[in-house]
């Protein structure tokens, strides 16, 4: 009984608390394609968990990574299509658009060629790297991006532990002209305390650029409620210019990948 009260007033305390993001732009919410959301059903019931936080919009990121999650256009479409209708079904007022979280591999190698990234709204790709070692591409990736006219977006930084002893490749990467993004479960112990000393740092260091759930299941869902209830999250980003409000300006009626 303890517990389920506390996890009652967890999702009081987080009710609205991060309506002032606007758009989470960066989770694992269409579902049966990668490490997220396992089916149509599910995902609605993550949405419902975060339209109580105060969001409404969406830009939904699986995975794109060689060997492992081989999504592309198509099959992302399709996801979206599927959440999409259901959605409507609802009269639900949620919008999502379809994206993707591009693992810098041997994959994006021929999206680039072919100018075949999906976007985000804005222009914007979001790319990420492996935990365990550090993408020998990634300044390369980072400029092929760029020369395609579109905006990179390092997936939380703070996560590749790589890092953490070498501080000054953040500023480097931000150097060459890539936008940091912030997992809000890393303000908190949830991935490690290394992870969480990474982003309070960069968070005073106002080094990021956008703030995402990356959410892949109710564990996160439930670990997000309780971060949002205790942590002054409002109050820790205001030393970083959030662009997560401007995607708004972006959103279209048509919300799902361009075909090709």
């Amino acid at each position: 009984m303890f517990g389920s009260k506390k996890v009652e007033g967890d999702k009081v305390r987080s009710l609205g608390k991060l309506s002032f993001l606007e758009v989470d732009m960066h989770n694992h919410l269409l579902p049966g394609i990668d490490d997220g959301s396992p089916s149509v059903d599910e995902s609605l019931d993550l949405i419902k968990g975060l339209n109580g936080f105060g969001f409404q919009n969406f830009i939904c990121t699986p995975h794109i990574m060689d060997g492992v999650h081989p999504n592309n256009k198509s099959t992302i479409n399709e996801a979206y299509k599927s959440l999409s209708e259901a959605l409507s079904q609802k009269g639900s007022k949620t919008k999502i658009f379809a994206a993707a979280e591009h693992m810098i591999d041997d994959g994006i190698v021929p999206l680039i060629a072919k100018d075949n990234l999906c976007v985000m709204p804005g222009g914007y790709v979001l790319i990420e790297m492996s935990y365990l070692a550090e993408s020998k591409a990634l300044f390369q990736t980072i400029l092929d991006i760029h020369n395609l006219g579109y905006k990179p977006i390092l997936a939380h930084p703070e996560r590749y532990n790589y890092y953490h002893y070498n501080f000054d490749m953040y500023k480097q990467i931000k150097d060459a002209g890539c936008l940091l993004q912030l997992n809000l479960l890393s303000i908190s112990r949830y991935y490690g305390t290394e992870v969480k000393v990474a982003a309070l740092t960069m968070l005073k260091s106002g080094m990021y650029d956008f703030v995402g759930t990356d959410l892949h299941h109710q564990k996160h869902l439930a670990a997000l409620q309780d971060v949002v209830a205790k942590y002054p999250i409002r109050d820790l980003l205001r030393t970083c210019n959030i662009l997560n409000p401007s995607l708004l300006n972006h959103l279209s009626k048509d919300a799902s990948i361009a075909a090709g």
